[in-house]
């Protein structure tokens, strides 16, 4: 038995849009996934050098751009918000450079049922596609929905190598003590 999914199913579209118009204005990113070292410099990866160490999705966009776009995103879908919390963040301190910043963070909610690993899955792609992001990380409360969620990876290769032109990508399950 093979599973179909329905890629034109309204809501979820919706849900993704959300999504993926947070970051309107973002530029494309870089193809490549590139690794880096602080050191000094200028450009795109100013201070940066090649390592071991991963680069993470780079966002161009400012505080003020998010704080529209979530607000923007909020209204299309009646969601109602203090202007001025529009967007949440939390402070933390930059590993690179020390700096202290704020660290945006959102919150999408779905009913039990829904397609929500679907969603957020297609939206990782969107966000690649679009964008130009290629790291994500999923965090999960139990080993059975781990194991759900790497079913659904698999199953989902097909329908979204049709929809997605064959994106490349890779996923595995961290192991604290394997670092």
């Amino acid at each position: 038995m093979k599973l179909q999914f329905d890629p034109s199913q309204a809501y979820q579209l919706d849900a993704v849009a959300a999504v993926v118009d947070l970051f309107d204005g973002q530029p494309q990113g870089s193809q490549d996934m590139s690794v880096i070292q602080a050191v000094s410099g200028s450009g795109l990866f100013a201070g940066q050098e090649r390592t071991e160490l991963g680069v993470g999705n780079s966002l161009a966009i400012g505080m003020e751009r998010l704080q529209g776009n979530t607000r923007a995103v909020q209204l299309r879908n009646d969601i109602e918000a203090d202007d001025k919390l529009a967007l949440q963040t939390w402070p933390v301190t930059d590993p690179i450079d020390g700096a202290a910043r704020e660290c945006p963070h959102f919150s999408v909610e779905m009913e039990t049922g829904t397609g929500k690993t679907y969603v957020y899955l297609r939206t990782i792609l969107e966000l690649s596609q679009r964008y130009g992001f290629r790291k994500f990380i999923i965090v999960v409360p139990s080993v059975a929905i781990r194991e759900g969620v790497l079913k659904n990876i698999e199953v989902t290769r097909e329908h979204f190598d049709v929809l997605y032109n064959r994106p490349p990508y890779e996923h595995f399950v961290y192991d604290a003590k394997r670092a």
